[in-house]
């Protein structure tokens, strides 16, 4: 679907301020809508953008549209579609903007609404079943037919994959998720736990079919946390080209969802920035919350994640969190990417109803009927499961290793900024461990319960600043004197002090421990009979 497209159609009577003709003739890739003053980082290529310009008032300079249309169009947006309804009329400025960086522009009138625009790219983009010439479809013209109505329908996921599957005989059949987790099944199908489904999906060969299962991707062009599975576990009599079809119904029903939920990520940025603040305004927090879904009380759990920092990690790494978390029943999440990097997730712990959406897109409660995941009921249940499922979200991606780290619960809005704070510090200690052993890690808070376990969450800068101050020129570790003096003091507060343990584990004699450690202390200024001292000097060996 091409933007001239949008203005060809009556129903939706959209008028055009300006575009040229090669900019009207730009391919949609998809719909986001935002009031944000820079959504580009929210953007995808080919995107149009539906705005109300809440973001804009008349006593605005000109500068603040121009930031605006430059960020659509280093986004690549294909289009901007901005509401009548919050000023009367679009802005000349706007319009000026989007002449001089070469955004087409078209006014939305009261009476369209945006969910009006959104389907019909929907429907438009990702067609009807039917479209094609029926020599091209080995599922019969009533089956598609159905199913057409039901996409458009929005009928569950459920639903979908039954009538799919139905005049096959009813086969037990799964839609199941990269980490194993069931986005839909027939009722034959009994419920599959995550586990064992994620082991089945590792075993089977993306679309390979053996006599006993079958197991096509649902969607080529999904990253490996996104992807989705036709699974069926057993034989089934179907020529391979219906199977998938049917998969390829099913790619369009995820486009549909990503799109909802990347729309439901603009207010869960938003939260997540106004959580970063130190002193949010007192009404902010809570107004953001129900925005999202959450409930404005708490309490919640941060989660922050990584990906590394190549380009892109930080939406993968938002499409892991955001698979990870749907494994939690009845629990309801707000997942963004970070403006630092990587992304984080505020989970509300307190308990929905299972398997329930919210009434917000892509802030649901995370259960899926047959998901087979724990019940996860106080926040400590809820760090437990994610724990329990790190290792089946690191099989999906062999070449990403993702690092994770959860905060303490957070009483009420107003302490989510400093669970925000331990989720990166503890993130941060996650990435130190995990990059030492080569393995992927998940760090809790509450798992920082030694003086080394702390210490891995400071930045590696602040560590080596505290090292090289504290050990003064014992820090050279290229002098061999003091190479020496550190083993003979790592050895020494490592059996607690005792002159004549130290002496015996680096086979010297106590008089000769006696001298080196009068040197550490002449070299670095610290008295190694003071507890504080001892403390100071074990840690700067921790930070080396």
């Amino acid at each position: 679907m091409h933007v001239e497209d949008l203005l060809r159609l009556e129903s939706l009577d959209l008028t055009l301020l300006w575009g040229s003709p090669p900019l009207l003739a730009r391919e949609i890739s998809g719909v986001t809508a935002t009031d944000l003053e820079d959504p580009g980082r929210f953007l995808q290529r080919g995107e149009i953008v539906l705005s109300c310009l809440v973001w804009w008032s008349a006593a605005d300079e000109e500068a603040k549209a121009d930031r605006f249309v430059a960020a659509l169009r280093d986004a690549g947006a294909a289009a901007l579609l901005a509401g009548e309804e919050t000023h009367g009329t679009v802005p000349e400025v706007l319009v000026d903007a989007c002449r001089r960086h070469g955004i087409a522009l078209l006014s939305v009138p009261v009476h369209t609404s945006f969910r009006a625009i959104t389907d019909t790219v929907y429907l438009r983009q990702w067609g009807d079943l039917s479209r094609r010439p029926a020599d091209h479809y080995a599922l019969p013209e009533n089956v598609r037919g159905e199913l057409s109505r039901l996409l458009a329908d929005g009928a569950d996921p459920d639903t979908l994959l039954t009538r799919a599957v139905a005049h096959l005989g009813a086969p037990p059949c799964y839609v199941l998720s990269a980490t194993g987790r069931t986005v839909a099944r027939t009722p034959a199908a009994p419920p599959l736990p995550a586990r064992q489904a994620a082991r089945r999906l590792k075993a089977a060969a993306p679309f390979a079919a053996a006599p006993a299962s079958t197991t096509l991707r649902v969607d080529p062009d999904a990253s490996p946390y996104g992807q989705w599975y036709l699974h069926l576990p057993g034989p089934v009599d179907a020529p391979p080209r219906m199977l998938h079809e049917i998969a390829e119904m099913f790619a369009q029903y995820r486009q549909g969802l990503l799109r909802r939920r990347a729309a439901a990520r603009v207010p869960a940025a938003e939260l997540l920035d106004l959580a970063a603040a130190p002193r949010p305004g007192p009404a902010l927090l809570p107004a953001a919350l129900r925005a999202c879904g959450l409930p404005d009380h708490g309490p919640y759990t941060v989660i922050a994640v990584s990906m590394g920092a190549e380009e892109g990690a930080a939406e993968a790494g938002a499409e892991a969190l955001d698979e990870l978390l749907r494994h939690l029943p009845g629990r309801r999440f707000a997942t963004a990417r970070l403006a630092t990097g990587g992304a984080a997730a505020v989970i509300a712990t307190d308990s929905g109803a299972p398997g329930a959406e919210t009434p917000v897109p892509g802030a649901p409660c995370a259960g899926a009927p047959g998901a087979g995941a724990p019940a996860a009921g106080a926040p400590g249940a809820v760090v437990a499961t994610l724990k329990g499922l790190w290792p089946t979200l690191d099989a999906c991606d062999d070449a990403t290793l993702p690092y994770g780290g959860i905060s303490t619960p957070a009483a009420g809005p107003q302490e989510l900024n400093g669970a925000l704070e331990q989720a990166r510090y503890a993130l941060t200690a996650a990435v130190r461990a995990g990059s030492a052993d080569g393995t992927a890690q998940l760090t809790a808070v509450e798992d920082l319960t030694t003086l080394d376990a702390l210490l891995a969450g400071i930045p590696a800068d602040v560590r080596t600043a505290f090292g090289v101050h504290a050990l003064g020129p014992l820090a050279d570790g290229t002098n061999p004197s003091h190479r020496m003096l550190l083993e003979t003091l790592d050895t020494f507060l490592a059996h607690n002090g005792s002159w004549a343990r130290t002496a015996e584990a680096l086979h010297l004699h106590v008089n000769t421990v006696h001298y080196r450690i009068g040197r550490v202390e002449l070299l670095t200024g610290r008295d190694l009979a003071r507890l504080d001292h001892k403390l100071d000097l074990k840690a700067a060996l921790l930070c080396r």
